[in-house]
């Protein structure tokens, strides 16, 4: 017989392929084909919006299921195989540029999946649903549920919003956070269906009931922050940030909910993490790519100022431009040679202003009648003397 851990793999890459295709498949084509329908580009299959959110529908279902079968540690990061996936069939279907970062991203990608699926142990054996009840009620898992409801409150009512729309990882940390919980619920409830459909009914449990409006919760309020943490900030700064915080948390809660992984191997666990770390690096160079498709931006240093995430990257982002302000301003009054440049007439005029006090062109402009005139002859004066400097001889 099948392994539950194989089941839970093939639910999880079916979830990803129809997340992945749905999300990045269908190029909008209301104003051809009406706001009922989207058109693959290249082709003549026309997809309706119903089609489309059947696609969405049986990808999470899948999802839902494989977390019933499969650890968390082999299902959650798995979920980047959606970018994968939608990369490829987008740039099949709808000619977009995959590119040597896109190309890269996608073998380091599978490259982490497959040493995540060849290390992820078997999930633990569950009679019934009241066993995770247990679990859940240890006090290491609940101190993880009160911090992740004291943090994700704070957030919410104080944090964001102020913030909320200057860094990405306030929403993102909500959802990530909530998200982790909700992941923990989402396997529990499975795994009563499961049990429910192989003969052992556990809709006779509270606790069943219970899991499934914790999942409810979490699930709006992990939608909601996600869809907000979108609208303010660039898919490629957000995905990949979600991925990692979302993939951490989730793996913590199952850490603590189950007392470990599940194996005693440390080198199990070596490769697992290991494997997670390939993954994200995979899911950042396939979002690079879309902006950037060979990499010709970041090797030639042309890259703009991201959004910093953290103190240590906004510090680092407002010394960047500082100092690129600065080289600019000294380019600017050094000039480009010769005299009457407009470099040179800059430095003379910051010369003379500081020998005078602080005086300045925007007085001249204000200036008027022979007052005016006297100082616009004596600063001209000032000019024609300080030409022939030391600086300018030949």
């Amino acid at each position: 017989m099948l392994e539950d851990k194989y089941v839970g793999l093939a639910l999880a890459i079916t979830s990803t392929a129809a997340i992945g295709e749905s999300c990045n498949l269908v190029e909008d084509t209301e104003t051809a084909f009406g706001t009922d329908s989207w058109v693959i580009s290249g082709t003549s299959f026309v997809i309706t919006k119903k089609g489309l959110l059947e696609a969405i529908v049986v990808g999470e279902i899948a999802n839902f299921a494989a977390y019933a079968f499969a650890p968390a540690i082999l299902v959650t990061p798995l979920g980047a195989l959606s970018v994968l996936i939608g990369a490829v069939l987008g740039a099949y279907f709808l000619k977009e540029e995959l590119g040597t970062l896109g190309k890269l991203g996608c073998a380091i990608c599978l490259i982490g999946s497959v040493i995540i699926v060849l290390h992820a142990p078997p999930d633990k054996e569950i009679e019934t649903v009241d066993e995770i009840l247990n679990y859940a009620i240890q006090p290491a898992f609940l101190l993880y549920c009160a911090a992740v409801a004291v943090f994700s409150s704070v957030m919410i009512y104080k944090v964001s919003p102020k913030y909320g729309k200057k860094n990405p990882l306030i929403y993102i940390s909500i959802c990530s956070t909530v998200g982790s919980v909700s992941v923990m619920s989402v396997k529990a409830f499975g795994i009563a269906l499961k049990l429910t459909l192989a003969g052992n009914n556990q809709f006779s449990h509270p606790s069943t009931y219970a899991f499934a409006i914790v999942v409810v919760v979490c699930i709006l309020t992990q939608m909601n922050y996600f869809n907000k943490a979108l609208s303010q900030f660039s898919t490629s700064l957000v995905n990949p940030l979600y991925y990692v915080t979302f993939t951490t948390a989730t793996l913590c809660a199952s850490f603590i909910l189950f007392q470990g992984f599940n194996t005693a191997d440390a080198v199990n666990t070596i490769s697992l993490l290991c494997g997670f770390l390939v993954i994200f690096t995979g899911v950042y160079l396939l979002n690079l790519s879309r902006g950037d498709p060979d990499g010709h931006r970041l090797l030639n240093g042309h890259i703009e100022d991201g959004v910093p995430t953290d103190g240590i990257a906004s510090l680092q982002t407002r010394r960047s431009m500082q100092s690129r302000r600065s080289v600019d301003h000294h380019a600017l009054s050094s000039g480009s040679g010769g005299f009457g440049g407009r470099g040179d007439r800059e430095g003379l005029i910051h010369s003379y202003d500081e020998e005078n006090g602080g005086f300045g062109l925007t007085d001249l402009t204000e200036d008027s009648g022979n007052e005016g005139d006297e100082r616009r002859q004596s600063f001209q004066r000032s000019v024609n003397h300080q030409r022939p400097s030391k600086g300018y001889e030949r």
